[in-house]
């Protein structure tokens, strides 16, 4: 007989929109068994939990306690995830982590070092790496289908959420196109060079455009803002013989050559879904993570680059 091997135990840490999508995921997913979530809100934490009929908590030291837990996903605010991250990781827990991972680069440092002492199973939650049509042209910049990569270009604006209230728009939004950007171009960039402001937001930069140059004479350009009535994403990739271009919310994925227009058949599928999934095989050791900390640290530390280049005004230089 085939043995029955055993569920991933997961809890969830921050019930809030995205932390219950990643509790409905985790439900449904064969390998995983969604036990607890938690969150600071008792009534939220109660009602998602009633939802998955799962146990709640409101503080995460009291979950993390837990032995049958054995990952959890950390979806809180921004400024806090790395601190709830770090519990969790010293509590002996593999950890999936929300984009933008930390605060600043030197909390992301820390909870780098803490999995690797601990050989714990660090990712971070850069979703739009999971898209099929970024899949598809990932392995045709490297299959040279659409030539040589020159440029990317990424699209990604939207009204302001009331979600998000403790980081702007670059950490928030851009973020996901400066992980997409490093991923396809497989390289860090050698500059920035950024502009962002705010029109409707007091604290936070609402808008940005970032410029990323790689080696070469090779670019990516980033526009991300929440003033735009209609929400739109995407990427549009250039190459010395072909262009594609992704809707990143229908999924619909574009080739042109100088011959034809080719829109290749790909099924839509739930990137969290498959991110989770992914996490999962990667804490049971049947893949290697396609996302690690060391990413999510080099997208954060672009992203603080994108900063500084627009507060001073000058391109700033990636060590």
């Amino acid at each position: 007989m085939e043995e029955v091997s055993k569920k991933v135990g997961v809890g969830v840490i921050g019930a809030g929109f995205w932390g219950k999508n990643h509790a409905r995921v985790f439900s449904e997913l064969e390998e995983t068994e969604l036990l607890a979530v938690c969150d600071i809100n008792v009534e939220r934490a109660k009602s998602v939990a009633k939802q998955f009929n799962v146990k709640a908590y409101t503080k995460a030291g009291e979950m993390l306690k837990r032995r049958d837990i054995d990952a959890v996903s950390i979806c809180t605010w921004s400024t806090s995830l790395a601190k709830e991250a770090l519990k969790a990781l010293k509590a002996g827990k593999h950890v999936l982590v929300e984009k933008p991972m930390a605060a600043n680069s030197k909390q992301a440092e820390a909870l780098i070092k803490t999995a690797e002492k601990e050989g714990l199973v660090l990712s971070v939650g850069f979703l739009m790496r999971f898209i099929p049509g970024v899949q598809y042209i990932k392995r045709a910049i490297e299959d040279k289908r659409i030539g040589e990569l020159v440029c990317a270009t990424a699209k990604r604006v939207s009204q302001w959420p009331e979600r998000i209230g403790d980081i702007g728009v670059v950490k928030d939004l851009a973020i996901h196109d400066i992980d997409i950007a490093h991923y396809l171009f497989d390289a860090d960039p050698m500059a920035v060079y950024a502009k962002t402001g705010n029109m409707k937001h007091r604290l936070f930069e609402d808008y940005a455009h970032i410029m990323l140059t790689f080696e070469g004479g090779k670019n990516a350009f980033i526009e991300s803002n929440w003033l735009t009535p209609y929400k739109t994403r995407v990427l549009v990739v250039t190459g010395s013989e072909a262009i594609a271009k992704l809707d990143y919310i229908t999924q619909e994925l574009t080739i042109e050559d100088a011959k034809e227009t080719v829109q290749p058949r790909i099924p839509w599928q739930e990137p969290l879904k498959l991110e989770l999934q992914h996490f999962t095989n990667c804490v049971l050791g049947r893949e290697k993570p396609l996302i690690t900390g060391i990413d999510g640290l080099k997208a954060l530390k672009i992203a603080e680059a994108a900063l500084k280049s627009s507060k001073t005004g000058k391109l700033v230089k990636i060590k």
